[in-house]
C-alpha cells in the first residue's frame, strides 16, 4: 500500500485545474492541516471560497479557483526553520523577494513566513505558493 501525501496531492490538483482553466476543483480526503493551508491560500488571495462536503468517507473540499497561482507545492522533508533563517528558504523556494508565501507550522499554528517573522517564531516548512 502506498502512502498518500494529502497536501502535495491537493496542491498538484489545484495547480493542474488552474492550468487547464477550470473554475473549481474537488479534492478528497481532507484533514485539519489541509483546511488550515486552504485558509491561508484564501486569505492570501490565491484561491476563492472553499467548502467542506461530508460524504461519510473522509470528506471533500470543493475549492473555487482564482487563476492566480503560478506554482505551488509541498515541501518534503518538512525542514525545521529558525526565525532568522527565513531569508535562505525564501531564496530557495520563492522566485523573488516579496513574491509568494511559504506556509509554516509553528507552535502558534499555521501561518505564512511573513507572519512568523513578525512574531519571531520558527517552525516547520509545509508548502510554498506563488
Amino acid at each position: 500500500m502506498t502512502k498518500k501525501d494529502l497536501i502535495n496531492d491537493t496542491l498538484v490538483a489545484i495547480k493542474n485545474a488552474e492550468a487547464v482553466g477550470k473554475s473549481d476543483v474537488t479534492v478528497e480526503p481532507t484533514s485539519k492541516l489541509l483546511k488550515g493551508i486552504l485558509k491561508i491560500m484564501q486569505h492570501a488571495g490565491y484561491i476563492g471560497d472553499f467548502e467542506y462536503v461530508d460524504d461519510h468517507k473522509g470528506g471533500k473540499f470543493k475549492i473555487s479557483l482564482q487563476h492566480r497561482i503560478n506554482k505551488c507545492g509541498a515541501i518534503k522533508p518538512r525542514f525545521a526553520v529558525k526565525r532568522e533563517e527565513y531569508e535562505k528558504w525564501e531564496q530557495r523556494y520563492l522566485p523573488a523577494r516579496d513574491f509568494g508565501v511559504l506556509i509554516v507550522s509553528t507552535s502558534q499554528g499555521l501561518m505564512t513566513h511573513n507572519e512568523s517573522k513578525e512574531k519571531g517564531l520558527g517552525g516547520r516548512l509545509i508548502a510554498y505558493i506563488y
